[in-house]
C-alpha cells in the first residue's frame, strides 16, 4: 500500500479517524496519489508543529526516515490537504491559479463527485482554472452574485516571514486578489522553495497596467521611491509566464499588460510599495498580497507544516 508523508500543525489534542479514513480512501482510489506516495512516512518535529498521533503513525506506517518526494508530489499533497482541512459542505470557495492550486481544484472535484462535500459553489481566478473546474463538475459562480467567500485557496511565488506574498507569476494577479480579498480565510499552499527572508530578489514582482501609454506607466513605476533600483520589464509572449517566450506583448485575461519588477535586494517595506503602486495612475493592481494570509501550508522534503 502506498503512503503519504504527513506532518500536521495543530493545537488540538488529536486527529480524528475520519481524516484518516479520508486519506485512506484517497490512497486507495487515486492512481495519481499512489504514483507519488512513498512507501513510508517521515515525521519532522519542531516547537510549533506537532507530529501525528500514535494512531496516525500506525495507520500510515510512519518511520523516522523516508525517500524524498519530488516537488510535484509535494504540491499534490499540500493541495489536497488544503481542501481536506479547510473546505466544508455549504461553503463558497475561491479557486486559485497555478501548478499548486491545480491540485486543490482537483481535490475539490473529487470530494464533490464522491459526495464527501455537498452544496459547494466556487469562484475561479482565471480562465484556465474555470475550465478545469467545469471539467470536474464544480458549480461556479462569480463575485457579482457571491461577494463573500468562506475560504480561498491559492499558491504563491514568494512568502516572507510576515506571510506577505508575491503572486502573479502566472498572470492572474488581479482576479486572484479580487477573489481572495473577499474570503474569510485565505489559505496559501506552497512548497518550501517559495519561502524567503525578503520579497523581491527571488521572484520578479508583477504589476498589471493598462495598455494605454504603457511605456509611460512603466517608467513611472520604476521611478517610485519604494521601487528604487528595480529593473522594470514589460512581459512578452504568454501572460502565464514571466519568461520572455514570444515577440508580442503578453495580454492578461482582463486585456491588460504586465510589468515585471526585478530586484537585486529584498524589498524593504512591502506594504509601502503596495500603496505606492496602487496609487499610480495606469496601474490596475500589483502582485503584493500584504496582510491577507490566514495560513500557509508548506510542503517540504521532510513533510508538511502550517504557519499562521
Amino acid at each position: 500500500t502506498a503512503h503519504d508523508r504527513l506532518l500536521i500543525h495543530s493545537n488540538t489534542t488529536e486527529i480524528t479517524m475520519k481524516i484518516s479514513a479520508a486519506f485512506a480512501a484517497l490512497l486507495a482510489s487515486s492512481s495519481q496519489v499512489a504514483a507519488f506516495a512513498p512507501a513510508k512516512l517521515s515525521v519532522r518535529h519542531s516547537t510549533s508543529i506537532r507530529s501525528v498521533t500514535a494512531a496516525q503513525k500506525e495507520f500510515f506506517g510512519i518511520t523516522d526516515a523516508a525517500p524524498a518526494l519530488s516537488q510535484d508530489e509535494l504540491k499534490q499533497m499540500v493541495g489536497y490537504k488544503s481542501v481536506d482541512d479547510y473546505v466544508k459542505s455549504g461553503m463558497v470557495v475561491g479557486l486559485g491559479t497555478g501548478s499548486t492550486a491545480y491540485f486543490a481544484v482537483e481535490r475539490l472535484g473529487q470530494l464533490l463527485k464522491d459526495g464527501t462535500l455537498t452544496d459547494i459553489v466556487a469562484i475561479p481566478t482565471s480562465i484556465r482554472t474555470k475550465e478545469q473546474a467545469e471539467e470536474l463538475g464544480i458549480p461556479l459562480v462569480t463575485l457579482d452574485t457571491h461577494s463573500k467567500l468562506d475560504v480561498a485557496i491559492d499558491g504563491a511565488d514568494e512568502v516572507d516571514p510576515d506571510l506577505n506574498l508575491v503572486k502573479g507569476g502566472g498572470g492572474a494577479l488581479l482576479r486572484e486578489k479580487m477573489v481572495e480579498v473577499c474570503a474569510d480565510k485565505f489559505i496559501v499552499i506552497v512548497d518550501e522553495s517559495k519561502l524567503c527572508d525578503g520579497l523581491g530578489p527571488g521572484f520578479p514582482l508583477p504589476v498589471e497596467i493598462t495598455p494605454f501609454c504603457h511605456e509611460h506607466t512603466l517608467r513611472t513605476i520604476a521611478a517610485l521611491p519604494s521601487c528604487e533600483g528595480c529593473d522594470a520589464v514589460l512581459r512578452m509572449g504568454s501572460s502565464s509566464s514571466n519568461v520572455n517566450d514570444g515577440d508580442e506583448i503578453a495580454i492578461t485575461d482582463n486585456g491588460n499588460y504586465i510589468v515585471d519588477l526585478h530586484f537585486k535586494e529584498a524589498i524593504k517595506d512591502a506594504p509601502t510599495m503596495a500603496t505606492e503602486l496602487k496609487n499610480t495612475v495606469g496601474v490596475v493592481d500589483h502582485g503584493l498580497f500584504c496582510g491577507m494570509t490566514t495560513a500557509v501550508i508548506i510542503a517540504g522534503s521532510d513533510g508538511i507544516s502550517v504557519k499562521e
